[in-house]
């Protein structure tokens, strides 16, 4: 079966590399791999450093470091011997870039390999390739191929361009590396997946997603290699391609998260599929950094509980470590009574050990992720942000923020998250709009001046005036509004830590509905971004690609992954994003608005 009818990122970007590292059959004996910044990223996502060195890899490293060493600049991976690596073959997989380019030039100027399979991750334009033509004098290029994995699929159906400071990317030509990664990392997902979009639909309230949907559909009509098949039924061509903007709900980075992939990211940072425990309490030297892959083979325990809220989590690990002490005990020293039984045991050790560490490496995740909401207080801060993101009620909740930012058990960074979800709610109240008095409360409770004018920053980004008007409901007519508030009272809610759902998944519910109106969602007709709000007749989408512009976050990312297990077999969407956010690296964008 071909791995894109799936969907799933993680086995698209896999079967690139592997057909990578035999130069896709071109290859034999050992070779070296060269990569840039972009591809190291990409490559150690769905695979490991031993794992590629297993395969005839005599070494990984970036493209363009010799150079630097040459120039006096130390690095781990010096190749300056053409004579221990003339006889090799390199394999170059890197970002179809003019600096990639020119780092390419150099090499080929004094290559010190014997041959160069050169695979770029997405679209080269003509002009580099002609370039790349022009300075290849000894004719050292083997081949050269485009293998569109130009993104990291951090899970299978989470996909990331790892792009930092887009929250303030604009149509404006001051921005036209970051806004044309995002093209080309679009673009890649696309071609990655095999797939044409029927529709392409945009949040008609961002800039940037107008003129990025009007881009990627010229891009389409223009070039020959978007012209394959449309969808999984064929010609059915129920493929919808939907760009939305991060700004259309500010609530979402900013609240606390309490599923395990969601939570270590917020709490320690999960960047590269890398914990940095470093510095935690009682963390063993060889757990100060840790690996949280959703790749196959990687970590079975995190791929089957990155999900799992935190009292589940408790649960699994205690379970996970009982099963491995049991285990540790059938292969004790003690039981060993044969020569057949120390055999079996140096069999069973490299497995043990593996085991060991995975467990150890929970259980320390773990055992900081309870410390930290312990210290800080989270489940007394995230109980009242998850009642300020769900419910109307400005003087109970304005007399609960200041009761808040005068704690001292509160911490400064929950203090500058609960008042600027308190702005954003209740920004448009009047005649008693408050916020002035709650910046003033926020600076004696500790909140540097510099943060606080956070709360002015994340109004002018994503305020009334800006975003659209789905954030707190008023999308909806009242029927709906009414039947939710029932169900809710009769079914009691499951979790106060989980009430809120982000307006992507009700911009989702419309969509596969057929009810996504067309004044806020329009449809690209036609070059020049021309639009059409009448989508009437279109038909019902079996997959979706959601790009989000400016990041998407865990959250959304888990109820995506439950939407798909609640539709398998009948609709299935994969979330892509600029990044993946949690608060801080949320704020720290808002910081240049």
């Amino acid at each position: 079966m071909d791995p894109t009818d799936t969907l799933d990122g993680i086995v698209s970007i896999r079967t690139y590399i592997d057909r990578l590292i035999t130069a896709d059959n071109r290859t034999q004996g050992m070779k070296v791999l060269l990569l840039d910044s972009a591809t190291t990223q990409i490559v150690s996502c769905v695979t490991s450093q031993s794992e590629i060195l297993g395969r005839q890899i005599y070494l990984v490293s970036r493209l363009g470091e010799h150079q630097s060493a040459n120039n006096g600049m130390s690095h781990s991976l010096e190749l300056k011997d053409e004579g221990n690596t003339g006889h090799m073959k390199a394999i170059c997989f890197i970002r179809p870039t003019q600096s990639n380019v020119g780092l390419l030039i150099q090499e080929l100027s004094f290559p010190r390999f014997s041959e160069y399979h050169i695979f770029f991750s997405g679209i080269v334009p003509p002009s580099l390739l002609n370039l790349l033509a022009e300075s290849d004098e000894k004719e050292r290029v083997k081949q050269i191929q485009e293998f569109y994995a130009d993104f990291l699929p951090i899970n299978e159906d989470l996909w990331s361009l790892n792009c930092r400071n887009t929250l303030r990317m604009d149509t404006s030509s001051q921005m036209p590396v970051l806004y044309q990664r995002n093209l080309m990392g679009l673009q890649s997902m696309l071609l990655a997946m095999k797939r044409r979009p029927y529709a392409i639909r945009f949040q008609n309230s961002s800039n940037v997603a107008k003129k990025l949907a009007g881009d990627i559909h010229d891009c389409i009509m223009n070039d020959d290699i978007f012209h394959f098949r449309r969808g999984t039924g064929g010609n059915t061509g129920n493929f919808l391609l939907l760009i939305v903007d991060r700004m259309d709900d500010p609530v979402t980075p900013l609240l606390s998260q309490w599923t395990y992939q969601a939570m270590v990211h917020e709490l320690l940072g999960l960047n590269n599929s890398r914990v940095i425990l470093r510095g935690a309490p009682n963390v063993s030297k060889d757990l100060e950094e840790v690996v949280l892959s959703s790749a196959p083979g990687h970590d079975a325990f995190f791929a089957s509980h990155r999900n799992s809220n935190f009292g589940e989590l408790g649960e699994a690990i205690q379970k996970l470590l009982q099963e491995y002490q049991a285990r540790s005990k059938e292969h004790s020293a003690g039981n060993l009574k044969s020569i057949e039984d120390m055999q079996n045991f140096m069999d069973k050790y490299p497995e043990l050990r593996s085991e060991s560490h995975t467990v150890s490496k929970h259980v320390a995740i773990m055992g900081e992720l309870a410390r930290l909401v312990e210290v800080c207080s989270l489940m007394d801060v995230s109980a009242f942000e998850q009642d300020l993101a769900c419910s109307d009620d400005q003087a109970g909740h304005l007399k609960q923020l200041m009761t808040k930012l005068d704690q001292s058990s509160i911490k400064i960074p929950d203090k500058l998250r609960l008042g600027m979800l308190y702005a954003l709610r209740y920004e448009s109240v009047t005649p008693n709009n408050a916020i002035p008095a709650v910046k003033e409360a926020m600076k004696r409770g500790g909140v540097p001046p510099s943060n606080v004018a956070l709360v002015d920053a994340v109004l002018r980004y994503a305020g009334t005036c800006v975003r659209g008007p789905g954030l707190y409901g008023t999308n909806k007519d009242t029927a709906s509004k009414l039947m939710k508030s029932f169900m809710t009272s009769v079914q009691g809610v499951s979790n106060v830590y989980s009430q809120h759902s982000p307006v992507l998944m009700d911009t989702i519910e419309a969509a596969v509905k057929g009810k996504l109106k067309g004044d806020t969602h329009p449809m690209i007709t036609g070059s020049g971004c021309r639009m059409s709000s009448f989508i009437e007749n279109l038909a019902f989408p079996q997959e979706i690609l959601i790009f989000m512009v400016g990041g998407m976050t865990y959250e959304e990312a888990t109820k995506v992954n439950e939407f798909n297990q609640a539709n398998a077999g009948r609709i299935r969407v994969v979330l892509g994003g600029s990044t993946v956010h949690n608060s801080t690296s949320f704020l720290e964008e808002l910081k240049s608005i």
